[in-house]
């Protein structure tokens, strides 16, 4: 019989405030990401706002100035990304998840797990901070591209720049720390009998996110180092007026920030990597080659970087090489993709609010991978480069990566995580008014990109041809209107999921990841006793089984 896991109780602060148990680290990611959302989405108001009518008689400009506007855009990006993406798929879930699934009582580092969380709630507080100094806060966009980034301004110093990169760096040391527990604990802390090709498909795409952060960073810190440099010691490394070479920044950002893409979609595949099998009742199709083709677009992910920049004077033999390159990616993240529709193939579906989720996280970002292959061609990049065709190409793929991601997982572990379910009705609306209306929103941003509209261009009709597509900014700012009154019944749901009995099972899913073997929610030291691992994560519709699925976990008594 497996040994009795005992744990001493921690007090109130060691249990809500400074905590080491990872499922509250979690949930404190969760809260502290969703914050962050409702100001990332709050701001995304204003530029659709604006954008509908940029220009007054009276103000001689929308609802903000250009220099504003530049700001919120610029402020936007940078929560959405790094204060709401990362925190929630990877700090939020990773944290909860991982140590459940393989069957352990937590962390492989308890006490850096929670340094991490409170190094990014420090990076909170300087970003909020940043809003507050002489000259606002950044207004260079979310990549920072010199020689915005390292203007003076009106001031000395642009502390608004300055507080972004230093939030920035924060946030990722956060991430740093978090990544050393997400890659450990799967090698050494996993159930006994869990190989690793037993263990979920969810933790296999945590630790590759958590491998590629860590590999891809490492430029981009140094080259903010720089940055700082040159705001606070003029020393030019990116000016060209002093020698330096704006490009570099350039560089260095982006051989971070495509790979970054990829840390955002891995825990995102994971999640419905996990929810699709339960709901089809099949295994998930393609285990290991989804696993490997992970490895291999890891791989492929710091060689396409420059893709990015096609038009920024880059030898054509340098472009076919990263065009070349940008078109094989494509391949892995089709075998994925193709390996989740698969599984649904003949499955016995049940469409809850989690599965309609999954499943709408695949068709959107189906139709963001398409829009996008367009861009791996230097001669095709030439025109739709900084449109906003970008824009909807850029949003079809993280808003169904992150958002769709997010709220799949969200009611799909709700009941593990807080004992409750949260009201199947209340998220079917929330689904269907957030999946019509997110597609109004971004569908006029690909044709204003086709018909030459450049982006980051606060007051677009002053140019005359644009005017003539000036109705699309309104279809997509009433799109937006829709896609955020559709979040309030996700809210309503959130809070009743929060109060209340108590009435989930373990296993109310009848899944068969460890997970759903520990109490809803689970207590201090998560199992009752050691969990034993007896088959694969995915042993669903076994024809010669009389139930409809196999737990992974050996039978214990009297749970």
């Amino acid at each position: 019989m497996a040994e009795e896991m005992n744990h001493a109780h921690p007090g109130f602060i060691g249990t809500y405030i400074f905590s080491r148990d990872h499922k509250m680290i979690g949930k404190q990611y969760l809260f502290t990401g969703l914050f962050w959302a409702l100001a990332g989405g709050f701001l995304a108001y204003g530029i659709r706002q604006h954008l509908a009518a940029p220009h007054s008689p009276t103000l001689g400009h929308g609802v903000m100035s250009p220099d504003f506007y530049n700001t919120v855009v610029t402020m936007h990006g940078t929560i959405m990304v790094f204060w709401v993406a990362m925190p929630i798929l990877i700090g939020a879930f990773g944290n909860f998840l991982i140590p459940l699934m393989l069957g352990a009582d937590d962390m492989a580092f308890p006490t850096l797990n929670m340094l991490s969380f409170w190094t990014f709630f420090l990076s909170s507080v300087v970003l909020l901070a940043s809003f507050f100094v002489p000259g606002g806060a950044a207004a260079s966009g979310w990549t920072a591209y010199p020689t915005l980034s390292v203007q003076q301004g009106v001031h000395p110093i642009n502390w608004g720049q300055v507080l972004w990169l230093l939030a920035v760096a924060l946030e990722f040391v956060s991430m740093l720390l978090g990544g050393v527990n997400y890659i450990t604990t799967p090698l050494q802390m996993r159930a006994p009998g869990m190989g690793l090709f037993e263990m979920p498909i969810f933790v296999w795409m945590q630790m590759a996110a958590s491998l590629i952060f860590m590999l891809s960073v490492g430029p981009l810190v140094g080259g903010a180092v720089l940055m700082l440099f040159d705001l606070l010691f003029g020393t030019g490394v990116y000016v060209p007026e002093k020698g330096g070479d704006p490009l570099l920044w350039q560089h260095l950002f982006w051989f971070f920030g495509h790979p970054e893409v990829y840390v955002l979609l891995l825990p995102a595949l994971g999640i419905i990597g996990e929810i699709i099998p339960v709901f089809s009742r099949k295994p998930l199709f393609g285990y290991k080659p989804i696993i490997w083709s992970t490895i291999a677009a890891g791989i492929l992910g710091f060689i396409v970087w420059a893709h990015h920049q096609f038009i920024s004077g880059l030898d054509p033999k340098a472009a076919s090489v990263f065009s070349i390159t940008t078109i094989i990616i494509s391949v892995p993240f089709s075998i994925v993709i193709f390996s989740m529709i698969a599984t649904l193939w003949k499955g016995s579906i049940q469409f809850t609010t989690a599965m309609l989720f999954a499943v709408g996280m695949i068709a959107e970002f189906i139709i963001g991978g398409t829009t996008g292959i367009i861009n791996g061609s230097a001669a095709a990049d030439v025109y739709v480069h900084d449109t906003y065709y970008i824009v909807g190409h850029f949003h079809y793929t993280l808003f169904p990566t992150v958002f769709y991601g997010t709220f799949a997982g969200l009611y799909y572990w709700w009941p593990k995580m807080f004992g409750r379910h949260l009201d199947e009705r209340l998220g079917k609306i929330h689904f269907w008014g957030t999946t019509v209306f997110f597609n109004m929103t971004f569908i006029p941003m690909l044709l204003l990109g086709l018909a030459g509209h450049q982006r980051r261009i606060a007051d677009p009709t002053i140019f005359p041809l644009l005017r003539n597509v000036q109705y699309l900014h309104v279809i997509a700012t009433y799109g937006l209107y829709g896609m955020l009154a559709y979040q309030l019944p996700f809210c309503w749901a959130f809070c009743k999921g929060l109060v209340g009995k108590k009435d989930a099972e373990r296993n109310p899913w009848r899944a068969a990841t460890l997970e759903w073997l520990a109490p809803s929610p689970p207590g201090h030291g998560n199992f009752d006793k050691q969990p034993e691992v007896v088959a694969g994560p995915y042993e669903y519709s076994k024809p010669e089984e009389k139930e409809d699925f196999i737990p992974q976990w050996k039978p214990q008594e009297a749970l």
